[in-house]
């Protein structure tokens, strides 16, 4: 990403989530009623030409993915809210709304995220008269300038009482050696906490029609300057994920099964690159 814009794929995402509270049937796999006014008046017809994609399998795929992985990391906070955790960690967290319709009065949310990102949030969510909680805490890190854990305890993160991450779409930009210190740090917290990520599988893994489709979206997020640069296998991610319990990894089809079966409409999951993975301490 570069230093002075915010994260093109960040708003791709928004308004895909944004789409799905339009275009879908009910009942909403993620129904999230900030997604739309969020984005404000300025990228209301790019949500509308998703109407004519309604019928695209692999435009609706990868709106699914982006549905299903916020659904999955909120079922999950729940039940770690439910077993006393108070701190919830957004890393990467783009146009993310739930800080902002938070029903856990005990949960704190700090959003970390690129500066331009983060202010460019900031922005829409004046524009659009979205009220910012006191349960909220921005986090702005530079990575190429700034400790995360010294930013997150410059914040007021306690590492000694259990938190949640979330962390997605973020994995498969960054470096290997930058994936593991964040999980280095994950890792140092207090018992109980956990963590929800997405990765993608390496294009050696996939089938030919899928690695055709791999090659199409990596050379898009190329041209906005946001590449794609890491891959796992699922083995190779329980490998990472050693030193955490209660592994859960999964692929469309457990997911299909999970949050897509029986609906009216065409939304599901395609193909087997995409997963979501999470872990406890």
């Amino acid at each position: 990403m570069e230093a002075a814009r915010p994260s093109r794929t960040a708003l791709r995402v928004a308004m895909r989530r944004a789409a799905h509270q339009i275009y879908d049937a009910a009942p909403l796999v993620f129904s999230d009623p900030i997604a739309v006014p969020i984005l404000g008046a300025e990228y209301l017809p790019e949500i509308e030409r998703t109407r004519f994609k309604l019928h695209k399998p692999h435009s609706v795929a990868l709106r699914a993915h982006m549905i299903v992985r916020s659904r999955y990391a909120e079922d999950l906070l729940a039940k770690a809210v439910a077993n006393g955790v108070s701190q919830y960690v957004l890393l990467g967290a783009g146009l993310d709304t739930f800080a902002y319709r938070n029903p856990f009065a005990q949960l704190h949310v700090f959003e970390v995220d690129h500066p331009a990102t983060q202010q460019w949030k900031r922005d829409l969510l004046s524009a659009s008269g979205i009220e910012v909680p006191s349960s909220l805490t921005y986090i702005p890190v530079d990575f190429e300038h700034q400790q995360l854990a010294t930013q997150l305890a410059a914040a007021g993160f306690d590492r000694t009482r259990p938190a949640f991450f979330a962390w997605l779409g973020v994995v498969p930009y960054l470096t290997h050696a930058a994936f593991r210190s964040t999980l280095a740090l994950m890792a140092s917290c207090a018992s109980g906490s956990g963590i929800v990520m997405d990765y993608g599988q390496p294009r050696s893994a996939l089938p030919y029609l899928e690695q055709l489709a791999h090659d199409s979206l990596s050379s898009r997020v190329q041209l906005v300057g946001e590449p794609f640069q890491l891959f796992f296998t699922p083995h190779q991610m329980a490998t990472e994920l050693s030193g955490f319990h209660n592994l859960e990894d999964l692929g469309s089809n457990e997911l299909n099964a999970r949050y897509f079966s029986g609906r009216s409409d065409n939304l599901m999951l395609m193909g087997s690159a995409g997963r979501l993975v999470s872990a406890w301490r």
